[in-house]
């Protein structure tokens, strides 16, 4: 085999020495242009300044100051002064700054803060002006002095028990949300996203105004113009903030007139509003007052909204919609209503959880206490708010009570009445404390009742509240546990010790005010003056009142939280037991289940119902 190749005809005879001259070539071709470049850069550096190269040498300056071909040399050199000049002054400044102490730098930032948002509050004309509406009648806001010595002389107490609730928090815990009574400072809880939104000073508003305490109610009032703001990035509870933020605000609103109330309750209500975007309009439990978004406890059966939370909106709601024009407020409610109205429910209880976004109940818990007990109050109260045109809730109200009584309202052995908790098919025989306003509902809603039932439901009353003073009767402290079974012989009495505390709760004196207005049975204020006389024993302390954490001891130790509702709730209802009945009028008020009065819309239906 040829291993050498042969050479085609006219090929070349040195093919290898021809290669090695083209790469000579090509570096020599290399060389020429390396020394072309390196010539021209040159030229560029070395040759002398002068108007010609001007642009190479001002650098940045003539991106900033773009060339101009003039004859008049000199503005341009005036520019470049300029810039020169005020470059020398900021290097100054940031000179003189280094040399400031941080106090000082911290007070020109603020300073030159507050010029921005005084500028930015110049240009922004603030929230639209609510369109003019009727004030609804408000009546009988104030005095209602007992004619009787000794019940003047108590309700004198209720007042001096408020006032001191109110100067320890003004004093120890001004602009938090509540108060730790012992630690004397300040407190809050997840209800309210952890931020200062001053909870207490909003519950107790209305307190303060119907006690005739005007110069508390005014520095309540000042505090709420000058640091009530919900442009927080907070998640708060929207049940809680609806009856403590927006229900205070509104109670306020109707008994002092001062608009800035009303001014505050829509503009958190505005912030509420995205909780209600969700797949079937249930709201969540939890929104982010502002980003909007929502979500659930995630202790709540598998992700759902909580009936209690849902379904206790339609009062301050249906009063938004009054006072600003807007038909969104009762629209979300009433949505929520209709949703109910078409579910089937089980032996016709509604379970406690419903998924917001299928639209499905959770597990099967049915509950007059936590959980469920304000859906009720509210369905009975949307129709004495409406001047009991709403039919449509009064109905709502009389079938959930009926399937009430047949599944969940029972007589212990010692023959005491107790509603008990539908738990996975069976009954628990267990009443919780808050399950102890019904009594009052009971009472409230015989007047309507269906085939003539007023007198039994009236009756009703009584026995539920009965029942509810044996579980304060029973305890050393004479105070109510959270929780009382009726099995195994006790009845009335708490048996596990995290059921034992007692947290300035206003339920069973909720329960006395309603069944002394519709009964003037004196019991009834002597049960409430029993509780009264215990709170003053055993809760109050020099920083306030306090929970106490068992009601089976003589000793008990204090859990120091002076809860909002005690101000809101607790004291009112027991400042109006001893009042006169012509105080906050039951024809006129209707009260939502933080205990404020909102006055009966005694308006056409096409105004609002129809809306």
């Amino acid at each position: 085999v040829n291993l050498i190749p042969t050479l085609s005809p006219g090929a070349s005879s040195f093919p290898h020495h021809r290669a090695t001259l083209r790469l000579s070539e090509k570096f020599i071709l290399l060389l020429i242009l390396s020394a072309f470049i390196t010539l021209c850069f040159g030229a560029f550096f070395f040759l002398p300044d002068n108007s010609k190269h001007k642009r190479f040498d001002l650098g940045l300056e003539d991106v900033l100051i773009p060339h101009i071909d003039s004859p008049k040399e000199g503005k341009h050199e005036s520019l470049r002064d300029k810039i020169r000049a005020d470059h020398e002054r900021a290097l100054q400044e940031a000179k003189e700054k280094l040399r400031k102490s941080r106090e000082e730098l911290q007070a020109e930032i603020q300073t030159e803060k507050n010029k921005v948002m005084e500028d930015l509050k110049k240009k922004d004309p603030g929230p639209k002006p609510l369109p003019p509406v009727p004030m609804p009648k408000v009546v009988s806001v104030s005095d209602g002095e007992p004619p009787e010595p000794d019940v003047k002389e108590k309700r004198d107490k209720i007042r001096e028990m408020m006032k001191h609730a109110w100067d320890s928090y003004r004093q120890y815990g001004w602009g938090h949300n509540e108060l730790k009574p012992l630690a004397k400072k300040g407190h809050s809880t997840n209800i309210f996203g952890n931020s200062q939104l001053g909870a207490t000073i909003v519950d107790a508003l209305d307190t303060l105004y119907i006690m005739g305490l005007h110069e508390e109610f005014k520095d309540g009032q000042e505090w709420v113009e000058q640091n009530l703001d919900f442009g927080v990035n907070a998640e708060v509870s929207v049940f809680e903030v609806n009856i403590r933020f927006i229900g205070g605000l509104l109670a306020a609103y109707y008994l002092s007139g001062q608009e800035v109330f009303k001014l505050k309750a829509v503009q958190l209500a505005e912030k509420l509003l995205p909780a209600f975007n969700t797949p079937t309009g249930i709201p969540w439990a939890m929104v982010n007052l502002k980003s909007g978004v929502g979500r659930n406890w995630g202790w709540a059966s598998a992700g759902s909204s909580i009936l209690a939370e849902f379904g206790t909106l339609h009062m301050e709601f249906v009063h938004l919609t009054y006072l600003t024009g807007n038909p969104a407020y009762y629209q979300k409610v009433m949505h929520i209503r209709k949703l109910l109205a078409k579910m089937d429910r089980p032996n016709g209880l509604y379970p406690n959880y419903l998924n917001p976004r299928t639209g499905r109940w959770g597990q099967h818990h049915t509950s007059v206490g936590g959980l469920g007990d304000s859906f009720y109050e509210y369905l009975l109260k949307a129709w004495l708010m409406s001047d009991k045109t709403d039919t449509e809730a009064r109905k709502t109200y009389d079938d959930a009570i009926e399937a009430i009584e047949r599944h969940l309202i029972r007589k212990s052995n010692g023959g005491l009445t107790f509603i008990g908790e539908w738990k996975n098919g069976h009954l628990e025989r267990k009443m919780g404390h808050l399950a102890c306003f019904a009594g009052g509902m009971f009472a409230l809603g015989a007047d309507g009742s269906p085939d003539d039932k007023a007198g039994h439901y009236l009756q009703l009353g009584a026995e539920i509240a009965h029942t509810c003073h044996e579980s304060y009767d029973r305890t050393v402290l004479k105070l109510g546990p959270e929780a009382f079974k009726f099995d195994s012989g006790l009845e009335a009495v708490a048996v596990r010790q995290n059921e034992k505390y007692y947290i300035l709760r206003p339920e069973v004196i909720e329960t006395y005010w309603y069944m002394w207005r519709f009964t003037h049975d004196p019991k009834y204020r002597q049960w409430g003056w029993e509780a009264a006389q215990a709170i003053d024993k055993y809760c109050r302390v020099s920083g306030g009142f306090s929970g106490v954490k068992d009601v089976y001891s003589s000793n008990p130790t204090y859990d120091d939280v002076q809860q909002s509702f005690f101000l809101a709730e607790t004291l009112k209802y027991l400042y109006l037991l001893f009042s006169s009945d012509d105080l906050m009028p039951l024809e006129s008020w209707v009260f939502n289940t933080e205990a404020h009065p909102l006055p009966v819309l005694h308006l056409d239906r096409t105004l609002i119902w129809n809306c």
